[in-house]
């Protein structure tokens, strides 16, 4: 297990202060890092800068076939990924093996796609070709909850239009993005993925770099907002994917059994660390007993423990911070009324485990419903009127997603229309794809991701005028 950094091709240790890496289902100390220091994060973009000089001009069909390479890479050592994830992230095996294989698909989605050359006539007959151009060096700053999955989505656009790159990993869940750029260095040129590691410090240091063309960020919007204002500095292209409060409104035409089923899988999926789980439900009062009866029955037949045992189906909040956090917002909820109608479960004496919970008898104005919680737990709110509920789920600083469960998919689609989020799913909730833009309203992001349109976001335009 690699735990140093990785630029120019070379494996370098770290010459700042030390960090712990810490199994959150076990609280013990799995690798300790040194920190790169601002000189070393300077080398990073330097050993970017030099390769993308021939980078920019390497031809598609020799990406193309690379990325293939390390895709079947990542298949043929998907075990040892998938541990790396669960002992350094904590969620269940099967979930990380999830994560390794859809990684390698979306490699594969993006070989798919053409970067176009536009070809414009003008009134006077000259002919004008728009070329979209790469940047140039992209710094990727990547979080805790899907640390390998959320690498490629940042690391493969860029690479795919002859970028080059620098990723700082969250200093929670390095582990499994070190191994993610091994492979990649083994069938790119070096200094093409680099990586480095420390905290909010190196970050800071990386997407304030002057030698940096565009930022690419997932995570809070507050770190966003810090990245947003610096940008200016050297006028950086930036890609924020930020935090989410998504709404789920269900109608009372649905099949109870067959949308909770999918509600509790979105809305508890990677144990709720998902910037796109769903994170508030509003149901119909006609269908509001039944549903809950249903998803406490769900919930209730989780094993929660170590995600390296076979049984285990639900793991721990990733770090001390977040589990905290999670818990002062259920126990602030329930001292405002809030009732817990989940089951107590044993936990573990180590570990930073909470149980899947559903809580009722909220309200807006509640930080567990007005804020995203980001972890197990799922307030469910009672309405009767279509049209306020709508409202009513607008009234939020956050935009990322949304979704309507209903069997009549008009009214459903009438209903996202007027919802205020990048993406609205019917009868689904969090499974994103790889040919469709997504990103966020409001405070939830700037810009987007995935599809054509993502993809060109690493690219600027390049008219060329050409005259007989």
């Amino acid at each position: 297990m690699n735990s140093n950094m990785l630029f120019n091709g070379k494996t370098v240790v770290g010459q700042g202060e030390p960090f712990a890496v810490l199994n959150p289902a076990t609280e013990e100390t799995i690798a300790k890092i040194n920190s790169a220091t601002v000189d070393q994060v300077d080398q990073a973009v330097h050993a970017a800068r030099t390769a993308f000089k021939t980078w920019q001009h390497v031809s598609d069909e020799t990406i193309n076939e690379s990325f293939l390479k390390i895709a079947q890479d990542i298949r043929a050592e998907s075990e040892e990924i998938a541990k790396l994830i669960t002992i350094e992230q904590g969620k269940p095996l099967a979930l990380s093996q999830f994560e390794v294989e859809a990684g390698a698909n979306w490699i594969q989605y993006i070989t798919s796609l053409e970067v176009p050359v536009e070809t414009i006539t003008d009134p006077s007959g000259k002919t004008i070709k728009v070329y979209n151009r790469p940047l140039g060096v992209v710094a990727s700053i990547t979080p805790w909850n899907w640390p390998f999955m959320i690498a490629i989505w940042h690391f493969f656009p860029a690479l795919k239009t002859k970028n080059t790159v620098v990723n700082k990993p969250s200093e929670f869940t390095p582990l499994s993005t070190i191994k993610l750029v091994e492979i990649i260095n083994r069938h790119l040129p070096k200094g093409v993925c680099n990586i480095v590691l420390g905290k909010g410090d190196v970050g800071q240091a990386l997407s304030e770099h002057s030698d940096v063309d565009k930022v690419t960020f997932t995570g809070s919007t507050r770190t966003g907002q810090s990245i947003l204002k610096h940008s200016v500095n050297t006028l950086k292209s930036v890609v924020l994917e930020l935090g989410g409060n998504d709404v789920g409104i269900v109608l009372d035409d649905v099949d109870v059994d067959t949308a909770a089923e999918k509600i509790f899988g979105s809305a508890f999926l990677n144990m709720g660390q998902t910037c796109a789980a769903l994170k508030r439900l509003y149901v119909h009062e006609n269908v509001y007993d039944a549903l809950t009866q249903k998803l406490t029955q769900i919930a209730n037949a989780q094993v929660v423990g170590n995600g390296l045992d076979s049984t285990t189906t639900f793991g721990p909040i990733q770090n001390h911070v977040q589990y905290h956090k999670v818990k002062g917002m259920i126990e602030d909820a329930v001292a405002q009324g809030g009732q817990i109608i989940t089951e107590a479960k044993k936990l573990s004496e180590h570990g930073y485990f909470i149980p899947p919970t559903l809580i009722t008898n909220v309200k807006e104005g509640m930080p567990l419903v007005d804020e995203e919680q980001f972890g197990p737990v799922l307030p469910i709110i009672k309405f009767s009127d279509v049209d306020t509920v709508i409202e009513r789920a607008n009234n939020s600083e956050f935009g990322l997603g949304g979704s309507v469960w209903s069997k009549d998919l008009d009214r459903a689609q009438e209903i996202a229309s007027k919802l205020e989020t990048g993406t609205v799913w019917i009868n689904s909730h969090s499974d994103v794809s790889p040919a469709a833009e997504f990103g966020g309203w409001k405070m939830s992001g700037l810009g987007y991701s995935f599809g054509l349109n993502g993809l060109l976001l690493f690219t600027h335009k390049q008219a060329i005028h050409i005259s007989q």
